[in-house]
């Protein structure tokens, strides 16, 4: 009782009892949007040939409350639907998806603080649906703290060189790789270059939003 009065449950629009009601649910439609080379170039996104969201915050205004509940609010049982919103998503960005994907990893400390990696329990959740296989080929090797509170240049700066192939890891030539949102794309680019300086050709995005 006592929790329940401190941390009550709250659906996306702050409706009491219900993290999501049915409305909610249905309102979470898939509206993608695909950046490529040239867009991501002009971002100053070097490593990252391709981008496909199952929506952005403008178009899809509930998607920024339904992340911040999956997140922060640690919430995993969200993974599931929007894992399944990024997979149909998937199936316009793509004719024939690569089948190796790779979810963007947290620093322990940060995986260890929420319980879980968003983006791990993401790409198990598209996998599923699109007999893809989910390989950990990154490692992150130091904490960025938190990107959100800083202006573009400082993640770029904050972001770089902080990750690296895990020495078991066998990295193929076309790799997607999975997170939940992507702002600036300066941790996903960094992912993105690390893969290409141990051997893939091309790698790919697949985000749930664009922020």
């Amino acid at each position: 009782m006592l929790l329940d009065l401190l941390f009550p449950t709250r659906s996306l629009t702050g409706r009491e009892g219900e993290w999501v009601t049915m409305e909610e649910l249905s309102a979470l439609h898939v509206e993608p949007v695909i950046l490529r080379t040239h867009r991501l170039r002009s971002m100053g996104l070097h490593a990252l040939d391709r981008v496909v969201a199952a929506g952005s915050y403008d178009d899809l205004p509930l998607l920024r409350p339904a992340i911040h509940t999956f997140k922060y609010r640690r919430i995993g049982l969200f993974a599931q639907p929007l894992g399944l919103l990024m997979s149909e998503a998937s199936h316009r960005g793509w004719t024939d998806m690569p089948p190796v994907l790779c979810p963007v990893p947290l620093h322990w400390t940060r995986r260890f603080q929420r319980g879980f990696n968003q983006a791990d329990l993401l790409a198990r959740a598209i996998a599923g649906d699109r007999q893809c296989s989910v390989v950990p080929l990154l490692r992150r090797t130091r904490s960025t703290g938190h990107q959100a509170w800083r202006a573009r240049e400082e993640r770029f700066r904050a972001i770089e060189g902080s990750f690296t192939i895990r020495s078991s890891a066998t990295v193929p030539s076309s790799v997607v790789l999975v997170d939940d949102l992507l702002t600036t794309g300066a941790t996903m680019d960094a992912c993105a270059a690390a893969l290409k300086k141990a051997g893939a050709t091309r790698v790919e995005g697949l985000v749930l939003a664009l922020g």
